[in-house]
């Protein structure tokens, strides 16, 4: 049977959202009042697992559970999702010794979840619940039973898991963050797990995975050398620079196109020495260095290039702005 719609005018939709907010606001307010020792002794236990946090779930509190699964998976913490459903029928092979199982019902009482429980027991793992409060099927069999308290749900009905859902999903949250502090969680181990989006790339990339070797014949000068030959080894190298070097082959000075550019507005003459014309001390950077630090020397200081030198003061490498920006980096 059909409803009659009713026709909101633009601040009746705009109330009602704030409505909403505020009354899921008021399930997340509730759920800090929940947070205690059970809580700490969840973590203790995913902490000590040996296997996966397998999370477990049934319709919309199965939807959050996959968001879980996948917040644990990229903040170092082995887990994935598996559906009571299909569990029930051949699945439940995920679930190892050694796993632990965190399964969420809001009324404690899903059929699905029930049907598991024996094999659950049987293989001795243990059992983290996430319900509305400690009543019901489920947080009576669990080792850790994690409530979200009675909160009203956002929908007017009172019955599309809306609050509770919210609630679940910070929970979930909470317990990932606080097990990224406990096992010291770095930017460099997320990036692992990311390696194809733009953090990974950003994270992961080095000075050296982008610079130029001396394999490609870069863009050397004897310091003696006059400005004329100074430009045919530019053009040659095609990085906008030479390096400049002493008779031991040290690097002591860099010459850009920016450098030729000014010296041209003074009138410099072909045959002068790169000795005077070049920049001395030039900014040089490790090759393990992140891209993205590379990037930062080179904004901070107004320049395009950098140099990679070997103990021995020779040239090893070169990396310029266009490289990090080819290949992303930010």
């Amino acid at each position: 049977m059909s409803n009659p719609q009713r026709n909101l005018t633009h601040k009746q939709f705009i109330s009602t959202a704030i409505e909403a907010i505020h009354t899921e606001m008021a399930a997340l307010e509730l759920l800090t009042e929940q947070i205690d020792d059970r809580f700490a002794q969840a973590c203790d236990i995913i902490l000590a697992c040996q296997g996966r946090v397998v999370v477990t779930g049934m319709g919309k509190s199965g939807l959050i559970g996959r968001k879980i699964a996948a917040t644990f998976a990229s903040t170092g913490t082995p887990a994935f999702f598996m559906h009571p459903g299909e569990a029930g029928h051949g699945d439940l092979g995920m679930l190892v010794q050694g796993d632990v199982l965190l399964a969420i019902s809001n009324s404690g009482e899903s059929d699905e979840i029930r049907m598991l429980l024996p094999v659950v027991k049987r293989l001795n793992i243990p059992l983290i619940s996430i319900s509305r409060d400690k009543r019901g099927m489920l947080p009576q069999a669990a080792d850790i039973i994690l409530t979200l308290g009675k909160s009203q749900e956002a929908c007017p009905l009172n019955l599309a898991p809306t609050s509770s859902t919210t609630a679940t999903l910070a929970l979930g949250d909470a317990l990932a963050v606080a097990l990224v502090h406990a096992r010291n969680f770095t930017s460099e181990d997320f990036a692992l797990s990311h390696p194809a989006g733009a953090l990974g790339r950003q994270l992961l990339t080095r000075v050296e995975d982008l610079m130029h070797t001396n394999s490609e014949n870069l863009p050397l000068i004897n310091q003696k050398a006059p400005l004329q030959e100074a430009l045919l080894t530019m053009s040659a190298g095609r990085l906008g620079m030479t390096v400049v070097t002493d008779d031991a082959q040290k690097v002591v000075g860099v010459f850009t196109d920016g450098d030729l550019r000014r010296g041209l507005e003074k009138g410099i003459d072909l045959k002068t020495p790169m000795r005077e014309l070049m920049v001395s001390n030039p900014r040089r950077v490790s090759k393990n260095m992140r891209a993205s630090d590379a990037l930062s020397v080179m904004n901070e200081n107004g320049i395009s290039q950098l140099l990679i030198i070997d103990e021995a003061e020779r040239l090893e490498a070169i990396i310029t702005l266009h490289d990090l920006l080819k290949a992303g980096v930010k």
